[in-house]
């Protein structure tokens, strides 16, 4: 399966990052290969729906998991209709956060934000 994470940096070590859909990069991680890849994200400077752009993104690259701090509604609707799980992450960067995926440790996100739409 690819599991994805917004992250702040396109390298190993690097943080979750707190938003999204403004994230820089996204690490697509392949559990069954072990394989990653950061890809930058698109939508980061959409003038709006960049959560929404950024989902669709996720979707498109082949995940079956996403791992993020939070996620807006709509955003989290594109995921769902596409049966992307979504994962809460915990403390620590991306890295520590595939161990604790794959370790079954984090829990899902069940709370989803309406979104900042441009008041972030």
């Amino acid at each position: 399966m690819k599991v994805a994470i917004p992250v702040d940096e396109n390298k190993s070590g690097t943080a979750v990052c707190a938003s999204f859909g403004r994230a820089p990069y996204f690490l697509i991680h392949n559990t069954e290969n072990g394989e990653t890849e950061f890809l930058a994200n698109a939508a980061a400077d959409a003038q709006g729906g960049a959560g929404i752009k950024a989902a669709q993104f996720v979707v498109d690259s082949g995940a079956g998991a996403l791992l993020t701090i939070r996620c807006g509604q709509n955003a989290a609707d594109v995921l769902n209709a596409a049966g992307v799980k979504i994962y809460k992450t915990s403390a620590g960067g991306a890295d520590e956060n595939l161990a604790n995926f794959r370790e079954g440790k984090l829990v899902l996100l069940t709370e989803f934000h309406a979104g900042f739409h441009r008041h972030q």
